[in-house]
């Protein structure tokens, strides 16, 4: 992986790491490398980006880089990541870029790209686009006169994305009776997650809907559930789905205003599939992050947890490798093979729902399948990340935390692949030892920075 490129794109704080030159010559070299193959007369490349304010900016950049090579632009606005992903493919374009941070605050953004077929680039190919960037993208093709790519705007793309969705949905009967409070983070699902599941004939109560740019997950939304737990209560809802800025993620909360993490919603719906006999093979593909509780639930049902490094593209690659037509993450990105190429909130959600709907069953009482083992995540942020975890004090630091978390513990320490951060997370069964072995890595991690 190029120093350019995160686990998710291109990431900083936009106008000052993230600055429309680096948009532009990101623009210029994605599209020249991408286009390679391509269904048109000339490349055509499908851009879409979330709500925050830097959003305008990097897109005009980003757009005009693409064009100065010959490439055309579908944009298609505001919408979320996973529908670029569809997108691309149902319009057939050459590729598709988002412009997002995903739960970041706003004064961050990135730019992601997704390759003609769906799905995120492989590392390789991300390398290549950062040679370019670094190297200077002057020796691009210039064409000019009629050969300088155009915009074309995408008016029916939110409606295209939204009916894609709604045929995903398995159910013959809809979700009249099912009452359901959406938190869209002031995000890219603003209007699509309410126009979903409306469609699929719910009670919608959204909340958190109304981006003014710099709003967008702030206090709301997946990394912020407070206002959600609280809305279910209020207006005695049946569910609560929490999506974040970009809308590839969800969370929920059940009835009783219980907050349901990534790994509670995965084990629901793969139970519900291995019930249905469409588990095929029964196995789930889960991240080093993962609560032990999953793996004990999934196993009690001769179901084998896969695991894999954190990020839903390692996740989609062991899922790829392994056959599996589900696997996800604690943080909600979850992948159902069988309808989409990356993570995707609206679909998680309304699949959730389904389980709902089919078993007639609250949703506490479908979570109650899986005991949480305690979990303590702290972050420490540091800008050296990768250097100081390879450092002599910090390496014989975790050693000693393994031997005393011993056969029952988890310890998983990792540099963030999309902030300067340093994410500890210890989890077994005695959270006394837990927040003692935690206290101690942050100690020396904090001493190194």
């Amino acid at each position: 992986m190029g120093t350019l490129f995160g686990t998710d794109g291109v990431r900083g704080i936009a106008n000052a790491e993230l600055t429309p030159e680096m948009a532009f010559a990101l623009g210029r070299a994605g599209s020249y490398v991408l286009s390679a193959s391509n269904y048109r007369a000339k490349p055509c490349i499908l851009v879409g980006r979330d709500t925050r304010i830097s959003g305008d900016m990097l897109e005009a950049a980003l757009i005009a880089g693409i064009c100065s090579t010959g490439a055309d632009v579908l944009r298609a606005g505001v919408i979320t990541t996973p529908a670029v992903a569809y997108l691309t493919r149902a319009y057939k374009a050459s590729c598709g870029i988002v412009i997002s941070a995903s739960h970041n605050p706003v004064e961050d953004n990135g730019i992601k790209f997704f390759g003609p077929d769906g799905y995120k680039l492989p590392d390789e190919v991300e390398e290549e686009i950062e040679k370019l960037v670094r190297e200077g993208t002057d020796s691009l093709p210039r064409p000019v006169g009629a050969a300088v790519g155009r915009i074309y705007e995408l008016d029916d793309a939110l409606s295209k994305y939204i009916d894609y969705l709604q045929g995903a949905y398995e159910l013959e009967e809809d979700l009249k009776g099912l009452t359901v409070v959406l938190d869209c983070a002031h995000g890219a699902a603003y209007k699509a997650g309410p126009m979903l599941w409306e469609r699929l004939g719910a009670k919608v109560i959204p909340i958190n809907n109304k981006p003014d740019g710099v709003n967008i997950n702030y206090k709301c939304g997946s990394t912020h559930m407070e206002s959600l737990k609280e809305a279910v209560k209020l207006y005695q809802a049946d569910l609560g789905i929490a999506y974040d800025g970009d809308a590839d993620r969800c969370l929920a909360v059940d009835e009783r205003g219980k907050e349901l993490d990534g790994d509670q919603i995965m084990l629901i719906c793969a139970l519900d599939m291995k019930r249905r006999g469409i588990l095929k093979p029964l196995q789930v593909v889960a991240t080093v992050m993962s609560n032990i509780g999953l793996e004990v639930a999934l196993r009690r049902e001769n179901i084998s947890v896969i695991s894999c490094k954190v990020g839903d593209r390692y996740v989609l690659e062991k899922m790829k490798e392994t056959g599996s037509i589900i696997g996800g993450e604690q943080s909600g990105h979850i992948i159902f093979s069988r309808y989409a190429t990356t993570g995707d909130g609206l679909l998680t959600s309304i699949k959730l729902a389904e389980v709902v709907k089919r078993s007639g069953l609250p949703l506490s009482q479908l979570a109650g399948e899986m005991t949480k083992y305690p979990q303590i995540l702290v972050n420490v942020r540091v800008e050296n990340k990768e250097e100081i975890l390879k450092r002599p004090a910090v390496v014989e630091v975790l050693k000693e935390a393994e031997a005393r978390l011993g056969d029952c513990g988890k310890l998983v320490v990792r540099p963030s692949g999309t902030e300067p951060l340093v994410r500890i997370m210890a989890q077994g069964p005695d959270e006394a030892l837990l927040k003692e072995v935690i206290a101690e890595i942050k100690e020396a991690v904090e001493k190194e920075s």
